[in-house]
């Protein structure tokens, strides 16, 4: 199994590449499912969430190919052979469930395994089943999978999610793109992944409104038609590279930034007193003066600070002035690599979903083992600023979400090394 060794203390200098949104090309995949004309997908990151998505949807019958060296993915689900999505392949991914809109949407009908992926905490699928319900879906939880049936098929009517959950307006708005009539979904998530799937969809042929607010109307079409659509920027391999100089020492920029998308993690950032500028070819990132300072993060639904950069942020306020809390709002048991920080000098007191971080002058190296994907990398993170040498182990969680990441950060200075069966 692999490791990933750092050695801290090399400040960075220079330019890191964003890759397309991991989140956001997880989410569009599943969409080919609404149609029998080809989907392309550009910017596509490599990750093996991807390689996950692209083999349930070929045991669907789609045909999935990956181009110019895997940033392209071209499908096609002409002829869907399955409705059935099975446990072997969905307990890999959480983001397999969404099939289940697109299913039922196109064929009428999907039994769908329930989901794994990080242990990061109940991810319920209550809010996806009511929601599809709302559209005269019939679910039943039978023998860990989901049973559904649309008779007749789906019918457009009010979704009122009782939790802006992303996940659920994604599978809804798929749905509704090909139910009769119009479909309301109210409380909806207003995350960029959201906007970029509602994008792909018109450019399909759907009719939605109001996208990036809570409240999207969908006109149901009778068919979607083939497209090509570039998956958005991912905003957390941006934050989690935005903090890398300020742990580190240094300037780095992001190429393919955009600051709307960062738009309340860059604050927290100017507070903590880091310059981040907009260049013509993304955000440019260092520190102002000496160490950062201690800031106070709560994480909510977008547009607040998300919880997919909370652990990378603690990372960087263990090396702040002063002493910081983390609130997590969206998922429970997600302070988990708080006790491995801990094992390189961190002073961290975890309460339920509070978590006070007490800055120190310099982490200390040490073998830690990653719990999830996002702990993963705030470990390779507080390395870059450690005494010493830390092994990161059980990096296979890392290669879900970043790829190559000891590459773009070993090109901008850092010392990093992937090392086999360590």
């Amino acid at each position: 199994m692999d490791s990933i060794v750092v050695t801290g203390g090399a400040p960075l200098k220079g330019e890191i590449p964003i890759a397309g949104a991991k989140n956001a090309c997880l989410t569009l995949m599943p969409a080919t499912l609404l149609s029998d004309e080809p989907l392309t997908l550009t910017n596509a990151p490599r990750l093996s969430d991807i390689a996950t998505m692209s083999t349930l949807l070929r045991s669907l019958g789609a045909e999935v190919s990956a181009l110019a060296g895997g940033k392209v993915i071209a499908m096609s689900s002409h002829a869907l052979t399955s409705t059935r999505a099975d446990y072997d392949i969905v307990r890999k991914m959480r983001a397999s469930n969404l099939v289940l809109g697109p299913l039922l949407a196109r064929a009428g009908e999907a039994v769908v395994s329930l989901p794994g992926g990080c242990a990061i905490g109940a991810r319920p699928m209550d809010i996806h089943v009511s929601a599809l319900e709302a559209l005269g879906a019939e679910i039943e939880l039978r023998d860990g999978y989901l049973h559904a049936r649309a008779k007749g098929g789906l019918k457009g009517g009010r979704v009122a999610l009782k939790f802006p959950s992303v996940g659920a307006t994604e599978n809804v708005l798929m749905a509704a793109t090909l139910a009769k009539g119009t479909t309301l979904i109210e409380n909806a998530a207003r995350e960029p992944e959201i906007v970029d799937l509602a994008t792909c969809l018109r450019s399909m042929g759907a009719q939605i409104d109001g996208d990036g607010t809570s409240r999207i109307e969908v006109q149901g079409v009778d068919r979607l038609h083939g497209a090509t659509h570039p998956v958005v920027t991912d905003r957390i391999e941006l934050g989690t590279y935005m903090l890398a100089p300020v742990i580190a020492g240094g300037e780095v920029e992001c190429l393919g930034g955009r600051l709307d998308l960062v738009a309340a993690f860059a604050e927290k950032l100017d507070a903590a007193g880091v310059s981040v500028e907009e260049t013509g070819r993304g955000l440019r990132v260092a520190r102002r003066n000496g160490r950062p300072a201690a800031v106070d993060v709560t994480t909510e639904p977008f547009p607040g600070f998300p919880t997919d950069l909370q652990a990378q942020m603690m990372a960087m306020l263990c090396t702040a002035e002063g002493t910081s809390v983390l609130e997590e709002r969206i998922f429970e048991n997600r302070f988990m690599h708080a006790p491995e920080l801990t094992r390189m000098g961190a002073n961290i007191e975890v309460q339920g979903g509070h978590a006070t971080v007490r800055g120190v002058t310099r982490p200390e190296g040490a073998p830690v083992m990653a719990t999830d994907l996002r702990a993963s990398v705030s470990l390779i993170l507080a390395g870059l600023a450690a005494e010493g040498e830390t092994v990161v182990n059980r990096v296979y969680h890392l290669d879900r979400g970043y790829e190559h990441v000891e590459d773009k950060l070993s090109a901008v200075g850092a010392r990093i090394e992937r090392v086999a069966g360590r």
